[in-house]
């Protein structure tokens, strides 16, 4: 039987009865399937590949080669050789649901007993990716994604022995628990409290009643089946999680449990577990392919990225949506990367921190506004001058009001109050000391005078004469940041300032410069252009909302042939 290359070829029907009995046979063990030989393999294989066979034979060929593959390396490299992805894909392409049942199932088959590096080889044995082989990629993983479906639409059941077992595993894993101890060493009353603690420690809403929080369908059991993977496979860094959390006091604890349900489920959203296969769909994950259990994987490295997420934010628990919405993000944005391994994934997932969501969300809304358009730049750009020059001419009239300064004794004494405008004419800096209780003394009261002429230099922070002095302590740290002055005269004396507030001496310090030809420096004048900027682009660009603004100008015509269209002055004065 198993040399049929020396027999007469049977009819079809004969065939059919005589693989299915062949399969019954093998199921029993009787045989190894490491006994046959290559040629009868050969054979097998030859059914599968042939263009005019039986579908009945066809699919017991791939049946027989499906148990085939997992049973020796050897098969496996043989079955692996002699059966092509694109001739599995071709039976993908019938109406016949069985046969196309099996063509998947070898192809998963030999997808789990290849190496990592195998899967890919066989992935890509085809022809380059084209949409054809893109889409049934996408329908073998869509329909072992859909193999989660039933665990994700069942509820659990409190009365179910083994739903509960699971359950409490995940308390004994994170906890060498008290409430574990012998049965006589603590009363009922006090084993249930223990118990309602540790799962209050591990992020359940319903501590004394855990199986409640998981009665939500979906994500139903299958969030039970993730965090139980999580805590038998990465033993360390699902009890890192929970002690780090669990032993938190400032309100910032993130909850294992609840994340875990809301994350499961943000996973089969994004997976479309439980949707029907697309007729024209070709969105497939490379790396879905190099897993044997790939969803669960994944949710490892997700639920640790929630944590890490987390703590950038510094959420609480009334934050739980926000956060869970920014790690869906991170997820569905290094997704749409096509990482070629899990491995790649969690790298680039845990690069795209907090802090980089931000600014991809700021250039897509300056993107959606048109703002980085490149004639909006342009435009930018032309209004600078007239908005800088507007920033200029307020700084000015700032100086002009005049601003009401201390003096700093030797002592760090602010005990005297002195006063300093520049005239209307923007030609003398007039200042002189003043009594407690006057804010705007007449320009005729100051006494002390400085012509913008003889002005030299101006000097800010650690460059100021009057914060040389060596000094040590919060105020001396408070003054060299207010601190600035005038250098003047041919002697360059120092008019030495302390201005009250940063806006304050940033306000100064960029008027001075203006009277001096420089260019404002100040973190100020950049923050008032930015928003100078926006709200005149806004108004300009205000009729065309909702109009896609081209990168280049539309080109110009060519010029007429002749100008005869134009009227003649000439005749008319005539």
């Amino acid at each position: 039987m198993t040399k049929p290359e020396s027999c007469f070829l049977p009819s079809r029907e004969i065939l059919a009865h005589t693989l299915k009995a062949f399969m019954e046979l093998m199921e029993h063990d009787f045989v190894s399937w490491e006994t046959l030989s290559a040629a009868f393999i050969k054979k097998i294989v030859s059914y599968v590949n042939m263009n005019a066979m039986d579908a009945s034979v066809q699919q017991l060929s791939m049946s027989i080669l499906e148990n085939m593959v997992p049973s020796s390396r050897v098969l496996f490299e043989l079955v692996k050789k002699e059966v092509t992805v694109d001739r599995l894909l071709t039976h993908l392409q019938v109406t016949n649901a069985q046969l196309q049942l099996k063509a998947m199932a070898l192809l998963i088959a030999l997808l789990l007993a290849a190496t990592d590096a195998e899967r890919q080889n066989i992935i890509h044995s085809s022809e380059p990716l084209g949409d054809e082989m893109a889409h049934y990629l996408y329908v073998l993983q869509s329909v072992s994604l859909n193999l989660h479906e039933r665990r994700m639409r069942t509820s659990m059941d409190p009365y179910s022995q083994e739903q509960r077992e699971l359950l409490q595993s995940l308390r004994q894993s994170a906890f060498e628990s008290e409430s574990d101890a012998p049965a006589g060493t603590f009363s009922t009353e006090r084993r249930r409290s223990l118990c309602a603690k540790e799962f209050r420690k591990l992020g359940f809403m319903n501590n004394s009643n855990p199986a409640e929080d998981l009665r939500r369908a979906p994500p139903g059991l299958l969030a039970l089946d993730n965090m139980v993977y999580f805590s038998r496979h990465t033993p360390s860094a699902y009890s890192r999680f929970i002690l780090e959390n669990s032993s938190r006091e400032d309100k910032h604890e993130c909850p294992f449990a609840r994340s875990s349900i809301q994350l499961t489920l943000i996973l089969c959203e994004i997976l479309h577990v439980g949707e029907p296969c697309s007729e024209t769909a070709q969105a497939f994950y490379p790396m879905f392919f190099g897993q044997d259990h790939f969803f669960e994987e994944l949710f490892c490295i997700c639920i640790q990225l929630v944590n890490k997420t987390w703590k950038e934010m510094r959420a609480t628990q009334e934050d739980f949506d926000k956060v869970l919405q920014v790690v869906r993000e991170q997820i569905t944005r290094t997704l749409s990367l096509k990482p070629t391994s899990l491995e790649l994934f969690k790298t680039r997932v845990n690069a795209l921190n907090y802090s980089e969501i931000l600014k991809l969300r700021q250039t897509e809304r300056l993107h959606q506004e048109e703002t980085l358009a490149v004639p909006v730049l342009e435009l930018r750009e032309r209004l600078k001058p007239e908005l800088l020059e507007l920033i200029r001419q307020q700084r000015l009239l700032r100086l002009c009001e005049g601003t009401l300064f201390r003096k700093i004794s030797s002592r760090r004494r602010q005990d005297k109050l002195w006063y300093c405008r520049l005239s209307p004419n923007h030609k003398v800096l007039h200042y002189g000391d003043v009594e407690e209780g006057v804010h705007s003394p007449p320009i005729e009261s100051l006494p002390e005078k400085i012509p913008v002429a003889d002005m030299k230099a101006l000097l800010v922070g650690k460059e100021c004469p009057h914060t040389k002095e060596k000094s040590s302590g919060k105020q001396n740290k408070d003054v060299l940041e207010l601190a600035f002055s005038i250098v003047y005269d041919v002697e360059e004396y120092c008019l030495n300032f302390v201005a009250p507030t940063r806006y304050e001496f940033c306000l100064w310090t960029d008027g001075l410069n203006v009277l001096l030809g420089k260019e404002m420096t100040s973190e100020r004048t950049q923050t008032d252009l930015d928003v100078l900027l926006s709200m005149e682009l806004k108004l300009r660009l205000l009729d065309l909302e909702n109009i896609s603004i081209p990168d280049n100008p539309p080109p110009v015509p060519k010029p007429p042939s002749n100008l005869n269209f134009c009227y003649d002055f000439s005749h008319a004065e005539q």
